[in-house]
């Protein structure tokens, strides 16, 4: 059977049958002729749980930038580069998504120090890079902690409803670039061996 990727639309969530709808995962299986399932024989397991994963928080029109990458996650298990895809992952969240947050929360020297770190590639970057994410995730919670405190002493509901969509409009572009981030990162991991340790 050939299926048409333009006539696939992802949609969040897992799904009991493809009346309902399809994810990513499951749209994989579709195509590799697998029964209906959101973790498909042959599909790396890192893959699949990370594309399930950003199937479900990307908005709706950035999941269907998802699709052209179906037929190649088919035929990716056990094809020996999960420990890559892996650490490519742990990059990531630690160069990428952590100092994005940290820059919003003020933070911008730990949030440098995480971006001056050298790529995560294998076990000892990682263990390297231990001290700096703990110093990181410790100012972060102090701050977050002020801010719950100041969050509390409004006196207003109205004054509390303004600071939150003043705050969604702060947070939108981040969000939207890591987004973007999260599928260039994905398609990056499909196909780990074309980047340069």
């Amino acid at each position: 059977m050939t299926i048409d990727l333009n006539a696939i639309t992802l949609a969040k969530g897992g799904h009991t049958d493809r009346d309902q709808g399809t994810c990513l995962m499951e749209a994989v299986a579709w195509w590799a002729g697998e029964h209906h399932t959101d973790s498909p024989k042959c599909a790396s397991p890192v893959l699949t749980n990370f594309g399930q994963r950003l199937n479900d928080v990307l908005p709706h029109d950035k999941r269907q930038q998802l699709v052209p990458l179906i037929p190649s996650l088919v035929g990716t298990r056990d094809d020996g580069h999960d420990e890559a895809r892996g650490y490519l992952a742990l990059d990531w969240l630690i160069r990428t998504y952590a100092p994005a947050w940290l820059d919003l929360a003020g933070l911008a020297d730990e949030a440098r120090a995480l971006r001056d770190l050298r790529r995560i590639v294998d076990l000892t970057a990682a263990q390297a890079a231990g001290p700096i994410v703990r110093e990181a995730r410790t100012k972060a919670a102090a701050a977050g902690a002020a801010a719950g405190a100041a969050a509390r002493d409004a006196a207003w509901a109205a004054a509390w409803a303004a600071a939150w969509a003043a705050a969604r409009a702060v947070l939108r572009p981040t969000v939207e670039q890591l987004q973007t981030s999260a599928i260039e990162l994905f398609h990056t991991m499909i196909n780990p061996t074309d980047v340069p340790r």
